[in-house]
């Protein structure tokens, strides 16, 4: 009977013990849970401050080089009448131009700009400072040709950085860009009073020579071998580039798509010169995530030429 009443207050202790154990485990694991859910409360209204900061701030794409040195504004009375199309330097990779149709008649020029998307909604030939005081009679509205965008803007003068401002749809707010309308695209003739410098005015006869040549445009760590060979054949001259890299693919010259003769350390191409002096070229480069053609601008010095 002793026995029997001892082991009876064996099992009344230990089922106390575990009803105990239960709770205070519950009791832990409820803190836990409690902590948890604090912890996570607080990351969310983290997370939500810091993408609600990351949405208001005007995030731009960095800002490139436009034109290039010692170039000196060209204005409409130096440019004959016509439509023309032309190379437009932009400083934004985010504002990026496809085709620009420059149009000079009676003193005056404008420009019509296809963009490669229809990201915004008006232009303003200024500041973003100044678009956001201006009457929104001085926007330039954006003309929708499917999926893209055209603006036709005035231009004041080519080869001078001119301060232009672009309205997002998406983001309700200006951006700065900076433009250059390229004179050196412009096809022979345009320019009044301006002379091609060829093999004949130069009285070069047909043969090999070489001449110094510089590059100038995009991000400024292209460059080109100097001095370059020349050739001239049948009274046209021929330059044979030899890139920094071997990340060109072609070359675009006076509308002429060419392809390199080789890309095994550097890319190299042999390519039509117009005129000895300053020329507008593109080039696409493979050395970004997408290929991207970039305008150059190729400056032969013809006093150098042996």
């Amino acid at each position: 009977m002793k026995k029997t009443t001892i082991f009876i207050a064996a099992l009344l202790i230990s089922a106390v013990s575990l009803c105990s154990c239960s709770e205070k485990t519950s009791s832990s694991s409820s803190a836990v849970q409690e902590t948890t859910a604090t912890e996570t409360a607080a990351a969310e209204t983290t997370a939500e401050e810091t993408t609600s900061e990351a949405t208001t701030e005007q995030v731009t794409a960095p800002q490139q080089e436009v034109g290039y040195e010692g170039m000196e504004a060209v204005y409409a009375d130096s440019v004959a009448d016509g439509e023309y199309d032309i190379n437009v330097d932009s400083s934004s990779t985010m504002f990026k131009i496809t085709e620009c149709k420059l149009t000079v008649a009676d003193g005056s020029m404008t420009a019509r700009l296809t963009m490669s998307g229809s990201g915004y909604e008006y232009l303003y030939m200024g500041t973003g400072d100044k678009a956001q005081k201006a009457d929104e009679s001085e926007y330039i509205p954006a003309e929708e040709e499917g999926d893209v965008a055209a603006f036709t803007v005035p231009v004041e003068a080519l080869d001078k950085e001119t301060d232009c401002a672009a309205y997002s749809k998406r983001k309700e707010q200006w951006y700065d860009r900076k433009l250059v309308f390229r004179a050196d695209s412009l096809p022979k003739g345009a320019l009044l009073g301006a002379e091609d410098i060829t093999p004949d005015t130069l009285s070069l006869s047909d043969g090999e020579y070489t001449i110094e040549v510089s590059l100038d445009g995009g991000s400024g760590k292209a460059s080109v071998q100097s001095p370059a060979k020349l050739t001239v054949e049948n009274g046209q001259a021929y330059a044979e580039l030899i890139w920094s890299s071997n990340k060109y693919d072609y070359m675009v010259v006076d509308g002429e798509k060419i392809l390199p003769t080789s890309t095994d350390e550097f890319s190299v191409f042999d390519i039509p010169v117009s005129s000895l002096g300053k020329m507008a070229v593109s080039a696409d480069t493979t050395a970004m995530s997408t290929p991207h053609e970039i305008s150059y601008t190729l400056t032969f010095e013809p006093d150098t030429i042996k």
